[in-house]
């Protein structure tokens, strides 16, 4: 007999898109509600989820809230063990710390180890899907794939290429790229949960000849993501320049070469230009914030707010390991901090849509993960509200459910994450 899992406790649920319309009207929590999985899938929610038989396997909640897992939108496996890394700016950051460690990566071995330990973290942390960039090595690849499909994850990851700008050893060339990410994408995209991203690193590690390869390959394959990093750094931007004289500002040295699209996700994008911001929205790209990569590289204030309310498509990231958490929780808590530095204020409601929804719409994946519906995987997180005495106390003070709610996302970490869900398998409890 199939067993079938009832979750009660507070549901988290979205009916729209808070960052563009009133909060209250897009997110609700219902208090003292049930979530029913069968299958793999949500089948049930509410009134109707309060079924009862041998078969149901019951799971109290009270006072805790149940969310859909979170949604990484850009992360960097590799450097999972050089997160926190003393750092500088970003190029000194790459070349002391990154490409040293990205070389390790041509033994199998070793990236099936880093692969498991951070998709293990990433449970921990109630993330039930990332996209990430590997490394040159196609082995790589196939060690975070593997690792996913051993947890039936829904991953997005791609092969990074780089022939200009970084060690021998970690360059390949335009038609190496366009020919090893091709065989990968065969090879991957659509396996199960699995879904392929071309991945050039940007504009200063690939040559004009590498983007233009890669162009074609994302041409061949339009249904398919590319991701990438944009306008991160002032002194970047700069080089950039210097790379690239004839580009108009910094998303041309993409759109040049075929490279902006509707499946484009675009990494940081903190110093935009008017031309930048308006091709990216009309053009429907996604962007994923990084706020506590950039304030750890010093990288700059990102305008989440502002750039969603001009219709662009952004989603959260924790950009590990130059972000200097693995935790959904603390990257929200980092975008609330940077928005008060801009003068703006993000409700709960709103960054707990942009670490879920919000991100799998980044990720083109909006019909499978990131909201709790009928029909959507089971892919969940039940957070304790009080998982700590400094939040638990001012929990306690709390006079409504959201004032309950905040203190987790600001001072939350992976003792709040009770259980994490991966299509209606329990993979993480506490």
């Amino acid at each position: 007999m199939t067993s079938r899992h009832l979750l009660t406790g507070h549901v988290l649920r979205y009916t729209g898109n808070p960052l563009v319309q009133p909060w209250a009207d897009a997110v609700h929590i219902a208090e003292n509600s049930a979530v029913l999985i069968e299958n793999g899938q949500i089948a049930a929610i509410g009134e109707d989820a309060r079924v009862s038989g041998p078969d149901v396997v019951r799971h109290d909640h009270t006072g805790r809230l149940i969310c859909p897992g979170f949604v990484d939108a850009h992360v960097h496996y590799p450097q999972t063990a050089i997160i926190a890394s003393w750092g500088k700016r970003l190029i000194d950051w790459l070349n002391t710390y990154t490409f040293p460690e990205e070389m390790r990566f041509g033994d199998p071995a070793y990236a099936a180890e880093i692969a498991n330990r951070y998709l293990d973290l990433a449970l921990d942390h109630g993330t039930t899907s990332v996209a990430s960039f590997c490394t040159i090595h196609p082995t790589s690849v196939d060690a975070l794939f593997e690792a996913a499909a051993a947890r039936n994850m829904a991953v997005v990851a791609g092969k990074t290429c780089m022939d200009r700008n970084a060690p021998e050893g970690l360059r390949d060339t335009a038609q190496s790229a366009y020919d090893h990410s091709k065989a990968l994408l065969a090879q991957w995209d659509r396996k199960g949960r699995a879904r392929y991203a071309i991945t050039p690193r940007f504009s200063p590690t690939s040559t004009p000849d590498q983007l233009s390869a890669l162009g074609a390959l994302w041409a061949e394959h339009p249904d398919v993501l590319m991701q990438t990093h944009l306008s991160e750094q002032v002194d970047e931007i700069d080089w950039v320049q210097g790379l690239y004289p004839e580009a108009r500002d910094y998303l041309d040295t993409y759109e040049a070469h075929g490279l902006l699209g509707a499946h484009g996700v675009y990494g940081h994008a903190i110093h935009l230009k008017p031309r930048e911001i308006d091709r990216l929205r009309d053009v429907g790209a996604g962007l994923a914030h990084c706020p506590t990569s950039n304030a750890f590289i010093g990288s700059g204030l990102c305008d989440m707010m502002g750039l969603s309310r001009a219709g662009q498509a952004v989603g959260l990231a924790t950009d590990t390991g130059g972000g200097s958490s693995f935790s959904m929780l603390r990257t929200m808590a980092a975008a609330y901090e940077i928005a008060q530095l801009r003068g703006e204020t993000i409700h709960a409601s709103q960054l707990l849509w942009a670490a879920t929804a919000g991100s799998a719409a980044v990720l083109h994946r909006s019909d499978e993960i990131g909201t709790l519906a009928p029909g959507m995987i089971a892919d969940i997180c039940v957070l304790d509200l009080a998982s700590t005495p400094a939040i638990a106390q001012r929990t306690h003070e709390a006079d409504a459910i959201w004032d309950a709610v905040f203190p987790t996302i600001m001072m939350g970490d992976d003792r709040a994450v009770i259980q994490t869900w991966v299509a209606g398998r329990c993979l993480r409890q506490s």
